[in-house]
């Protein structure tokens, strides 16, 4: 086990030997922490993290009504940067949260821990190439979801079942290691350009040990039940088409074809960043109108055409 490997299991090891300790901001600060507003009776909560004494800093978003609503929880992307993340500002992923609402849904926008106002441990440390920790990386990541997403199924507006997890880059990522879980828990996954390592060295196209993304990818498809919906925009400079397909692939060779692959039309100057961009609404509005797993509850508005590849 590599040496930041074994930091980040004494970190979570001092969070267990603390849980039993009330969190010094108090547990009932969990929940809601301010009014709704606009849009979508938008609202700022904290909801637990893995590490059991820091609160992530979340956003909400409903329908009107009392529900209770499915749930969808939006996983934020990431990056090794110390500074950047420090920085990160709160995720809010505004045109998709809206285009969910509008079908039905509950939103969550929880920021993980060691990104932004959030603070806390960074547990996703995926390593260097040399050393790339991916499938562990994705676990923490994908703990972080669950934990939120379990909070959230306690309040009496969230329904129990049915959830959808959507996650961009690292979120995605982290994502596919959930698609072990029943669908009865979990109905649907929709990725936005998923992976670890992208651009390495701020050079397109350049991904930091490939072939243990891909490693990854299989061990992740060999248990998969829940439907996965994967997504990359045709200019995409850190998980390219060509690349996230053979990711895909290795997903669906080492399971069962659970995967519906598709790449999206060119966005702005770079389209890994098209899951939170605000302008993306009219092609939110296809994807997920033909996304499995999300019922459409009102009309689709017209917009860019999605392409297929397989």
């Amino acid at each position: 086990m590599t040496k930041n490997a074994l930091f980040k299991v004494a970190a979570l090891l001092l969070a267990v030997g603390l849980s039993s300790q009330t969190p010094a901001w108090g547990e009932n600060r969990f929940g809601s922490q301010g009014p709704e507003g606009s849009p979508n009776r938008r609202q700022d909560w904290l909801v637990p993290t893995q590490d059991q004494i820091t609160p992530s800093r979340a956003v909400l978003f409903r329908p009107p009504g009392k529900g209770p609503f499915r749930l969808a929880v939006i996983a934020h992307a990431s990056t090794q940067n110390r500074l950047a993340r420090a920085q990160m500002p709160q995720p809010e992923y505004a045109a998709l949260a809206s285009v969910l609402v509008a079908r039905g849904f509950a939103v969550l926008v929880p920021q993980r821990l060691g990104h932004g106002k959030t603070g806390g441990p960074y547990l996703e440390d995926q390593e260097g190439c040399d050393n790339a920790e991916y499938a562990m990386s994705a676990r923490s990541t994908a703990e972080a979801i669950t934990t939120a997403l379990t909070f959230m199924r306690t309040q009496s507006f969230v329904r129990k079942d049915a959830s959808v997890i959507v996650g961009h880059s690292a979120g995605g990522w982290g994502a596919l290691a959930l698609t072990d879980r029943s669908p009865k828990d979990i109905s649907a996954i929709v990725v936005f350009a998923p992976g670890r390592g992208g651009r390495a060295d701020d050079r397109a196209s350049n991904i930091c040990a490939p072939e243990k993304l891909i490693a990854a990818a299989t061990e992740f498809g060999e248990d998969a039940r829940v439907p996965v919906t994967w997504l990359v925009a045709e200019n995409d400079s850190y998980f390219p088409p060509e690349f996230s397909k053979r990711m895909a692939d290795a997903f669906i060779e080492a399971g069962d074809d659970k995967v519906d692959f598709k790449v999206l039309p060119a966005f702005g100057n770079e389209g890994h960043w098209l899951a939170e961009a605000g302008d993306a609404g009219a092609m939110m509005e296809q994807i997920i109108a033909n996304t499995a797993g999300l019922t459409v509850q009102v009309p689709v508005a017209q917009g860019a055409a999605v392409k297929g590849k397989k």
